[in-house]
């Protein structure tokens, strides 16, 4: 093995090979466990999102593939309409070229090449996450196979009257002009006015007070011009005689009748409110409700239209807005303007306020559909994990609205939808279908819908259509429904609950049987990772390490804050020696896994993926170091060998010790990998490893190798014991890290007689806990030896001595336990705790002036007379604690300091109040050991 751990020596050759051979295919074996990736963009690159679901769902599949699952991870990307129109937009509009000028043939097939070219970036991504993934069967969600599914879906849904087209209300972006989601709106806080106006009372009515008019209160005053009512609530006594009553609207030269709704909350505002049913969702309802006129007074751009009058048309709703506050002040209707914060809803591509807006869409009557799908979760077939999200689940599902599900673009799955001259709707797979299915002349002129249906519905069919519905069942039978979803909890209704619905209408099975939400990546400081906020980081980057020059460039594009790409910068700098570049795929798997607790978001830190980085080099060193105790010393070993060590009659106490541990950590792995705790997974693997393994049972050993020409079979059995927990430790962390576990794993296949020209770590046997190599007794007499090691290493850390000093030490309130281990263990003291001579203290025996350590009820005495320099010591001890006090009187100034607390970040203000109890801790702590010293 190579003296330094370098990833990007070993990532890439390896993933080729898994690849070429056909490793990640279906075995065609044992109980089938599939998994779909969550589609993304084709237009997209891995984010940290991405990545950390990605790191999730590789290491399930890994995990089954080795307990001697049939495992399948379904790959595949989203066409994503708006997203992919934009760019390809964006592109020719370089060379000045609208979409217009193309017509919408050669536009799409501007997009197909665009996609050929560009389009499998983030697939490529995926592979250099180590994802072991069956890429023969990658789909896409435009491809001829999906296309047909998503047509039969539609035809079917259309024929049974699911699918309507109808005129209601949607969310409009006017740059796009088309629909959008609500996943697609971003709703955010900016300053904006309420607009107090006067409404005439018409026929000479009055309010109670006496007024001629009443007041209401407008944060969109353009929309008065679609006014259809005014509504106030029955039991509000100022407005109750009014019900019924009409008022002139201003401008509009026409009348408009006051209603009463419970919509309306007589404590906000002025108690009367504007309807506008065509401009706003809640006006739609009360609308509905009252049966009123709806008036639609925009264009498609957002621009006021011909039914509002004449002095506004063609003006942009902004600017309409302007003329229409002033022209309401002249005539003395404008009662007064207040600055008010209100949400914003922008599209989350374009920025530009979106627009409640009537239209003619398709919709899909989702009632039908949403009872089983309720039903489903309800019932335990499908599960949550978190199980509290079944409450966001429930909320959504038992509150549905129709879909809208048409968008207006021209990429997508074209709505198959026929019109004839009188307008009458023909629904089938092509025109020929359409023509045979409805008997029409030939002669008869049809025209196919303009509209693409939404991408959450091509979506919605992934678990099944990926796998060949409706023509290929035979796949479908093998691996639907799937094991489990992994998703973020932000498309729980617009994808998971879409896709059960729709999988569950089509399949007659749940689409899944778990559903994993994961929180969001977040930066360290619990924002949420954007390119405006300049906090972004890229996957990609922390692997391969971030070009210093890169970083400029990302910062003067605005994607990267100074303070980030300083930070970044110094861990560049400060974390790889020359010649390391990039903290390595497996570094960052297993900072995902150890921040992955369920559904909460993730802070992601540098510093923990820097510590998971020197796990990697310890994996790699303790690798090194048995393998040279192994082959570089001629010693073999068979799989029989392995085997029969729990029969080994040469097994020393810290090998019992080393295997009884490993039993208890696969045990608490299999647990923590089915209750999806990936946090606890990691922690218990990473505890074993390096503390027990590596800090503990290689020290151990060390003793036992160096006695080999006295103690030959011990010493073989000692090797053998090393390189066992070693190979079963990296089978054990495979899942989480399949690149070093690889490579270290083709060496010590070799050493164990298991290596072929095509065997892999990622073919072999998960590790399963052996009860027969469970040795309580074991673990309780190595606890006793680390605890005395630990009371003198502490004793000698507090007291200042030198680390290559030995001395004596004793152990007092013992019983007949303590003293079996003392004797037993006696060799392992001296050396690992740098003893010279280690006893019992007698009961009548008197001890001497020691510093004490305590191990459950024993002392454990260090004898000091000869060890330090009192004064030394204690002027040394008088120094640290005033350089602390002044430490600790800044951090207390600015913490006395009201403008710094009330205006500084929440985050920075925690952050100085934690460093002023660690600062008071320490002192206390240095001012207890001055006192304990000065009593010597």
């Amino acid at each position: 093995m190579d003296k330094t751990y370098q990833p990007k020596d070993i990532e890439q050759q390896w993933y080729s090979t898994w690849e070429a051979r056909n490793y990640f295919a279906p075995s065609g074996e044992g109980e089938s466990y599939s998994i779909v990736i969550p589609p993304p963009n084709v237009t997209g690159r891995l984010h940290m999102g991405h990545g950390f679901q990605n790191a999730i769902m590789d290491a399930l599949i890994r995990y089954q593939r080795m307990m001697g699952k049939n495992t399948l991870w379904q790959v595949g990307t989203d066409h994503a309409g708006i997203a992919t129109q934009m760019v390809v937009e964006r592109r020719l509009e370089r060379d000045g070229i609208k979409r217009t000028d193309l017509g919408r043939d050669k536009f799409t097939d501007e997009i197909w090449k665009w996609k050929e070219e560009s389009g499998g970036i983030i697939t490529q991504q995926i592979r250099r996450l180590g994802g072991s993934i069956d890429w023969s069967r990658e789909r896409f969600t435009m491809d001829e196979g999906l296309s047909a599914a998503v047509e039969e879906v539609f035809v079917r849904l259309f024929d049974e009257g699911l699918i309507y087209r109808g005129n209601r209300l949607v969310n409009w972006d006017p740059k796009l002009h088309t629909a959008v989601s609500d996943l697609e709106v971003i709703s955010e806080e900016e300053d904006g006015f309420f607009w107090y106006f006067k409404y005439p009372l018409a026929d000479g009515a009055t309010t109670a007070d006496g007024d001629t008019f009443i007041s209401i209160a407008t944060t969109r005053p353009e929309t008065l011009l679609g006014d259809t009512a005014v509504a106030v609530n029955a039991e509000d006594p100022r407005f109750k005689s009014l019900i019924g009553k009409w008022v002139d609207l201003p401008l509009c030269n026409r009348r408009i009748q006051i209603i009463a709704d419970d919509y309306v909350d007589p404590e906000f505002g002025t108690g009367c409110v504007k309807i506008t049913p065509a401009h706003d969702f809640n006006d739609y309802e009360v609308g509905k409700r009252h049966d009123l006129e709806m008036i639609n007074i925009f264009t498609v751009d957002a621009a006021i239209n011909d039914n509002a009058p004449e002095a506004y048309r063609g003006l942009d709703r902004f600017d309409a807005r302007k003329q229409l506050v002033a022209d309401m002040d002249a005539l003395g209707l404008l009662a007064k303007v207040e600055p008010h914060k209100l949400k914003v809803p922008r599209g989350d591509r374009t920025g530009v306020v979106i627009e409640p807006y009537l239209t003619n869409q398709w919709y899909v009557a989702v009632k039908s559909l949403a009872e089983p799908a309720i039903k489903a979760v309800e019932d335990g077939d499908i599960e949550f994990v978190p199980k509290n999200w079944e409450n966001t689940y429930f909320a959504w599902m038992r509150d549905l609205q129709d879909w809208c599900i048409s968008r207006q673009l021209w990429w997508g799955h074209r709505i198959p939808a026929w019109y004839d001259a009188d307008g009458n709707i023909y629904v089938g797979r092509s025109e020929a279908q359409v023509r045979e299915k409805y008997k029409l002349d030939a002669a008869l002129n049809l025209r196919q819908d303009e509209d693409v249906l939404d991408t959450w519905f091509s979506s919605a069919l992934w678990t099944f259509s990926t796998l060949g519905w409706p023509d290929d069942l035979e796949t479908l039978k093998t691996f639907h429904p799937t094991n489990v979803l992994v998703t973020g909890f932000d498309i729980i209704f617009f994808w998971v609950a879409r896709m059960i619905m729709m999988t569950m209408k089509f399949t007659g099975q749940i689409p899944f049987k778990k559903i994993y939400i994961t929180g969001l990546i977040r930066d360290e400081n619990g924002q949420k990772m954007s390119k405006s906020k300049g906090n972004v980081l890229d996957p990609i980057d922390l692997i391969d390490g971030i070009d210093l020059e890169a970083l400029v460039t990302k910062r003067t594009e605005g994607l990267m804050q100074p303070q980030l790409e300083k930070k970044i910068e110094k861990f560049t700098r400060e974390s790889f020696p020359e010649g390391i570049t990039g903290y390595g795929t497996d570094a960052l798997r297993y900072t995902y896994y150890s921040l992955a607790s369920t559904g909460r978001d993730i802070k992601f830190d540098l510093g923990r993926m820097e510590g998971f980085r020197n796990f990697c080099n310890k994996i790699w060193n303790a690798s090194r170091y048995v393998i040279m105790n192994t082959e570089e010393k001629g010693i073999q070993f068979t799989a029989d060998d392995v085997v029969t060590l729990r029969d080994d009659a040469n097994l020393s106490l810290a090998d019992r010790w080393i295997l009884s541990r490993l039993q208890q950590t696969v045990a608490q792995v299999h647990e923590h990998m089915a209750s999806y705790r990936f946090d606890l997974l990691s922690q218990v693997i990473y505890d074993f490893f390096w503390n027990e393994y590596c800090d503990w049972y290689v020290e151990l050993s060390k003793p036992v190798l160096w006695d080999a020409d006295n103690q030959p079979e011990k010493a073989r059995t000692a090797r053998l014991t090393l390189l066992t927990v070693l190979e079963t430790s990296l089978r054990m962390l495979h899942p989480l890290m399949p690149f070093i576990t690889e490579e270290i794993w083709q060496k010590i296949a070799t050493l164990t007689g298991t290596s072929t020209a095509d065997t892999s770590i990622m073919l072999q046997a998960y590790p399963q806990a052996d009860d027969a190599l469970v040795n309580t007794s074991a673990e309780s007499d190595i606890e006793w030896v680390k605890g005395v090691i630990i009371g003198v290493r502490n004793i000698r850390g507090e007291m200042n001595i030198p680390p290559g000093k030995t001395f004596p030490a004793l152990l007092r309130k013992t019983d007949a336990d303590d003293n079996r281990r003392l004797d037993e263990n006696l060799q392992n003291l001296l050396k690992l705790a740098k003893l010279s001579d280690i006893r019992c203290l007698a009961d009548t025996e008197e001890a001497p002036v020691s510093a004490t350590q305590l191990y459950q009820n024993m002392e454990i005495l260090v004898p000091l007379s000869d060890l330090i320099d009192k004064d030394a010591e204690i002027a040394r001890l008088d120094k640290e604690i005033g350089k602390l006090e002044k430490n600790l009187q800044g951090i207390s100034g600015k913490l006395n300091n009201e403008k710094f607390v009330q205006n500084a970040p929440a985050e920075l203000v925690e952050t100085e109040r934690e460093r002023q109890r660690t600062a008071q801790a320490a002192i206390v702590a240095l001012q207890d050991k001055r006192e304990a010293i000065k009593a010597l």
